[in-house]
């Protein structure tokens, strides 16, 4: 199947894999500005942007149709929420093709548990009743969360609602399907196992994932790093992009001494 990617830059590749409703626009930004010092290539997951729909929307399907468009040396995935669910996946699937595994706003159980925190399963529940009844309408509010409690909230709404329309939306059969992964999908048993090195990076206004989420993971695999850029939300990428390129650019530097 085809799968849609960008690329710009030259140097170590890092692949940038986006979240839920997305595609590769919502990166182009900040890829630019990451190209000044890598190869960042961005890609369009099935069914969404220019990628063809996969039959079913699973992680496993997913990572299976990824891992055909990683670079041919070893790479840095950067996976954005449900990306970083992704990118988990593919990392452990695949981890002779990886090098490090950095996820922004992302958590291993997006549901939040008396011993785990997350959203509300009532809240994800919603967001797939409401996308048959009004689709539209439930894409907008899921970016207005993204943008909560930030000073700039309409600036950066503006680029997510410009980076949404740049494209047809994904099917609301997708969209479910990216939901189901939120749902039902408990990855902290693999990010025990991994070996790569792996960068956590939270913001701290961000109201989809809990900044504890970061000491939680760590508690699972006590080698990872975890970055909390202050005063971010969901989308750090567009509205803290220097203080984001400053922590890959260290944490990939750290990566690369023998």
């Amino acid at each position: 199947m085809f799968i849609h990617t960008e690329t710009y830059g030259a140097g170590e590749p890092v692949l940038l894999i986006h979240g839920w409703a997305m595609h590769t626009g919502i990166w182009r930004t900040f890829a630019k500005q990451l190209a000044q010092h890598y190869q960042v290539i961005c890609v369009d997951l099935p069914g969404h942007g220019h990628s063809e729909k996969l039959p079913q929307f699973t992680l496993e399907n997913i990572s299976n149709q990824l891992q055909k468009i990683l670079p041919v040396s070893l790479c840095t995935l950067v996976g954005w929420s449900l990306g970083g669910a992704v990118a988990l996946d593919l990392a452990t699937r695949f981890p002779e093709r990886i090098k490090n595994l950095v996820v922004i706003g992302s958590n291993p159980c997006f549901v939040k548990t008396p011993t785990w925190a997350g959203m509300k399963q009532a809240t994800l529940e919603k967001f797939t009743a409401d996308l048959t009844a009004d689709c539209r309408g439930t894409l907008l509010r899921f970016l207005s969360l993204q943008v909560k409690g930030l000073q700039d909230y309409k600036g950066v709404l503006k680029e997510l609602k410009t980076a949404l329309h740049d494209c047809e939306p994904p099917t609301v059969e997708i969209l479910q399907g990216g939901l189901e992964v939120l749902q039902q999908q408990d990855l902290r048993p693999q990010l025990t196992k991994l070996h790569c090195p792996v960068q956590v990076i939270l913001g701290s206004h961000d109201t989809l994932v809990p900044v504890a989420v970061g000491e939680q993971m760590l508690n699972l695999n006590p080698r990872l790093r975890v970055s909390i850029i202050n005063r971010a939300g969901h989308v750090p990428f567009l509205s803290h992009q220097a203080e984001l390129i400053a922590v890959l650019k260290e944490f990939m530097g750290t990566t690369n001494v023998v």
